[in-house]
């Protein structure tokens, strides 16, 4: 008899791996994500990309608003009768009593090389500190957050043109490929699960969007990470006569000056070590992405100018 495969997952990030288990030829019984959000305007309410997915793979789909204290969600779990959950970014704490709900316990898939980078924004954390490789580790469900034991981990090399977007996307495939192997090897006590070494622990923070704003006195490899690390959202940004511009894309240059100012025509910015930023996309507040050819055009950022 097949094995009952409970996926609880989210964001675009999860849905390689939904569909690898799909492909593959796994049971899945059920698919738990967030529920449906209203855009800003409340005139459109967005699924999550799970829940699209699994519309389409004609999956069951579940989207509780949360699972704590939620007697009637745990009794529907409970019926399920699963052998395995597999979380991939679901968003929700999962909470105590529902870990002994499945035979072979909760497996997460995360993003980052644990035990750095636990919480919320391990990839963005990760390029935002400059580290030299990333990530993602397939551990158990603990009642802590990302406390559990570690069966196997992947991790590739962090190339400084990479950004947040484009590191998700590597990491989910690399996931999506490894996933049933490691699932097998559960289902079938095959598998060695390794207590983490607490004492290593960092922690990923939720990233506030006040984090974007840049300084111009840091570095200009902090100041790349912080562009690459919060791409797409909610982006690096600086403040120029009270509109926010935000950097979608940029590269270090040479040029020395004071920091923040614009050295040439081509909006090259000063950094704090004698460095520079070369902005080469950009996004005026209110206004649609530019390179930078296109901004200039019509721009006040003229060379010189302190932002």
């Amino acid at each position: 008899m097949a094995k009952k495969i409970v996926f609880m997952g989210t964001p675009m990030f999860a849905v390689p791996i939904l569909q690898s288990l799909q492909e593959n030829g796994y049971l899945i019984s059920n698919v738990y994500t967030q529920p449906p959000q209203k855009s800003q305007r409340g005139q459109k309410v967005n699924k999550s990309p799970i829940q699209s997915a699994a519309e389409h793979l004609k999956l069951e789909i579940r989207t509780p608003k949360s699972l704590k204290n939620n007697n009637e969600e745990f009794e529907y779990f409970k019926n399920i009768n699963a052998d395995l959950a597999l979380v991939v970014a679901y968003g929700q704490i999962i909470p105590k009593e529902f870990l002994s709900l499945t035979k072979k316990g909760f497996i997460n898939v995360h993003a980052s090389l644990l035990p750095k980078w636990r919480g919320a924004a391990p990839i963005q954390r990760s390029i935002m500190n400059l580290d030299k490789e990333v990530g993602i580790s397939i551990m158990k469900i603990a009642e802590q957050l990302d406390t559990g034991p570690v069966c196997n981990s992947y991790k590739i090399d962090l190339e400084d043109n990479l950004n947040a977007s484009q590191v998700a996307e590597k990491l989910s495939s690399i996931a999506a490929e490894k996933i049933s192997s490691n699932i097998d090897d559960i289902l079938e006590d095959k598998v060695k699960f390794i207590e983490q070494d607490h004492s290593k622990a960092t922690y990923a923070s939720k990233i506030q969007k006040a984090e974007g704003e840049i300084n111009w006195h840091e570095s200009a490899d902090k100041i790349n990470g912080k562009i690459k690390g919060l791409y797409p959202v909610p982006g690096a940004f600086f403040i120029f006569k009270d509109e926010r511009y935000k950097i979608l894309n940029a590269e270090i240059g040479k040029e020395i000056g004071n920091p923040g100012e614009v050295i040439n025509d081509h909006l090259e910015v000063c950094c704090g070590d004698k460095q520079s930023i070369k902005i080469k996309e950009i996004q005026r507040q209110g206004k649609k992405p530019q390179n930078i050819e296109e901004f200039i055009l019509g721009s006040q950022i003229k060379k010189g100018t302190i932002i």
